[in-house]
């Protein structure tokens, strides 16, 4: 059986975990999403590739390592969650089609994948957070890019498994998912069954995992979805994304503050871009990764909380969109993605982020 073959197997079976650990071999860890097979980097991934900041350097720039690549090229999985100190990457484009139940977990310390329970239902642009040692898969999209879907899931690891949730009162995809005081807030997002009809939405939602409900809060002031979000000290950032498609993208940076369910304007970002990451570390939030029109950016850019200031790090090596990124201990973990515009070229590269020497 090849390693793609052994690998549809185990996700397919419920039951199935396996492990895969392979370094990155960039030459040949991208794959068509119109055609089977690896194939190298395009060129149009290097004419696409943007590096350069406008914000100032870091006095420490940090440094990036390969890491064990995913068991396949895959995309647009939306983000990705951290639970018990391994990355979780959850639907996406992969292998020809955009709405896999992929479900791949990554162990820094041993430097393995781990290919486990699928989603019950494929998506792309899912949204995921971790509350209560659980992760939590909200929304996405069943084509690609559009007609959103209201599904939603919750995996427990101690029993490897799915179960469905209250679905939110509306279908959307791309939707910025975090966490506070264990409540699942949903933000943003966009709608449409069409590439004409799709629309950016506002839409504030709160989920509570005991009374399996939603409500609603305020809404964002301009409407975005693929943005960048963390939560931090009772309020959450939501940073950059689209309005309405990548050609419009945004530097927007504003926080939510809970306590009295409003928000507020923060310091851009230098960056104006969709499809990034966005993690803590050290109390600054970085933001890599993310693609605009015929850009791919590389650009890791952290914003200091305390000061409301941007500073510019060592960019990724390999600029990519629609990636799963997590902190885990001391290193920013950034995997997948795709390497030119849109969703045409997947990667199975991992890379690591540490400010360490």
């Amino acid at each position: 059986m090849n390693r793609r073959n052994f690998l549809l197997s185990s996700v397919a079976s419920i039951a199935s975990t396996s492990v895969y650990a392979q370094m990155n071999h960039h030459g040949d860890s991208y794959e068509r999403l119109n055609q089977a097979g690896l194939i190298s980097r395009p060129p149009l991934a290097d004419t696409q590739a943007v590096f350069d900041s406008p914000a100032p350097k870091a006095i420490n720039p940090g440094k990036w390592i390969a890491r064990a690549s995913l068991p396949l090229p895959r995309s647009e999985m939306a983000w990705a969650t951290e639970m018990n100190g391994r990355m979780h990457l959850i639907g996406g484009y992969g292998e020809q089609r955009v709405d896999r139940s992929y479900h791949h977990i990554y162990d820094p310390q041993k430097n393995i994948w781990i290919v486990t329970t699928p989603l019950p239902s494929g998506a792309n642009h899912v949204g995921v957070v971790t509350i209560d040692k659980k992760v939590y898969a909200i929304g996405g999209y069943i084509e690609q890019n559009r007609k959103p879907r209201a599904d939603c899931y919750v995996y427990s690891d101690s029993l490897d498994k799915w179960e469905r949730i209250a679905p939110m009162p509306s279908a959307a995809g791309s939707i910025a998912c975090v966490s506070i005081n264990n409540k699942l807030h949903a933000i943003g997002g966009a709608v449409g069954d069409t590439t004409d009809t799709k629309k950016s939405i506002g839409t504030h939602l709160v989920y509570d995992p005991i009374a399996d409900s939603w409500e609603k809060r305020a809404p964002m002031h301009t409407p975005r979805d693929h943005v960048g979000a963390v939560s931090h000290q009772g309020l959450i950032h939501v940073i950059g994304g689209r309005v309405d498609n990548f050609h419009t993208n945004s530097n927007l940076h504003h926080v939510y503050i809970a306590q009295s369910d409003r928000w507020e304007a923060r310091n851009p970002l230098p960056t104006a871009r969709s499809g990034h990451g966005a993690v803590i570390l050290d109390n600054k939030i970085f933001v890599m990764g993310g693609e605009g029109t015929n850009r791919v950016f590389g650009q890791n850019e952290a914003y200091d909380i305390s000061k409301d200031s941007w500073e510019q790090y060592a960019p990724m090596p390999t600029p990519r969109h629609g990636l799963g990124a997590v902190v885990i201990g001391r290193s920013i973990y950034v995997a997948g993605g795709g390497a030119v515009m849109g969703g045409g070229i997947q990667t199975s590269i991992n890379e690591a982020f540490t400010l360490q020497a």
